[in-house]
């Protein structure tokens, strides 16, 4: 065990042989610490935080009360094999949250970002990448190989099934079943996920220039209209258009997928 001086372990802890327990971590009471987690600098264990397995955690990420973080992944063909978990800086992993390992058929490793929020209850299942600033609410669940990309923000209680990739800015509304590709900055709801817009609102949160909303708007129309089938009407529009925004639009639907996509109403 490899614990720096300035870290703080709570009496009743449990750090077993082996764990990296980075510069100024604060382990609280009741968690346990598997002999393979790296720990980096700041990392804060509130209470009753389980994280085991080959789990690596970085700077100054918070994890709350109940959280399971690194057991193996929910997937009768796991073996047992040696998978990773790798969580990234500043994040914020609250109550009860799951998030495990990988699977040897899925490349090893489940990733999640820097600056995610992922709330009281939510999992993220073996193979996942999740991307840079997330927020993930109350009881999410993201089963195994998905991606799920920067500035995503996924509503309570919505479920994302296993390979989807839901695209950078797109937004999930609440108690929602996605079941198949979500374009960058697409707008998703109901009880079995429609695409239903853009997710206007996150792009003018971030700035984005008026020009280029009115391009998102426009290409959304004529993947929503045009003449074709969906991905001919995309590589279309990627002939057609110089915005980056919708470049990267045409780029995630003419780019490799395990899935189907979910297509403008």
């Amino acid at each position: 065990m490899a614990v720096h001086p300035t870290a703080e372990i709570h009496a009743s802890a449990v750090v077993e042989d082996g764990a990296v327990i980075g510069e100024g971590c604060r382990i609280g009471p009741f968690c346990c610490v598997g002999p393979k987690v790296v720990l980096g600098p700041k990392v804060h264990l509130k209470s009753h935080v389980v994280i085991t397995g080959m789990t690596e955690v970085d700077e100054e990420t918070v994890i709350f009360p109940f959280a399971t973080v690194g057991e193996i992944p929910q997937d009768l063909k796991f073996k047992g094999e040696e998978t990773r978990l790798i969580i990234g800086k500043r994040n914020r992993i609250r109550e009860g949250a799951t998030l495990n390992t990988g699977t040897e058929g899925g490349g090893g490793v489940t990733r999640v970002g820097d600056d995610c929020l992922i709330m009281t209850g939510a999992h993220v299942a073996h193979d996942a990448t999740v991307g840079n600033n997330v927020v993930m609410a109350n009881q999410v669940a993201i089963a195994g190989h998905c991606v799920i990309e920067d500035d995503v923000i996924i509503g309570g209680l919505s479920g994302i099934h296993q390979f989807v990739r839901v695209g950078r800015g797109a937004i999930i509304g609440a108690v929602t079943m996605v079941t198949n590709d979500v374009i960058p900055f697409g707008l998703v709801q109901s009880s079995r996920g429609v695409l239903d817009g853009l997710n206007l609102v996150g792009l003018k949160r971030r700035g984005v220039d008026r020009a280029d909303i009115t391009a998102l708007r426009a290409a959304y129309q004529m993947l929503a209209q045009g003449e074709g089938a969906f991905q001919e009407r995309a590589a279309r529009l990627a002939a057609e258009n110089d915005s980056a925004y919708v470049r990267e639009i045409t780029d995630f639907i003419t780019g490799a997928s395990d899935r189907s996509f979910l297509t403008p109403k």
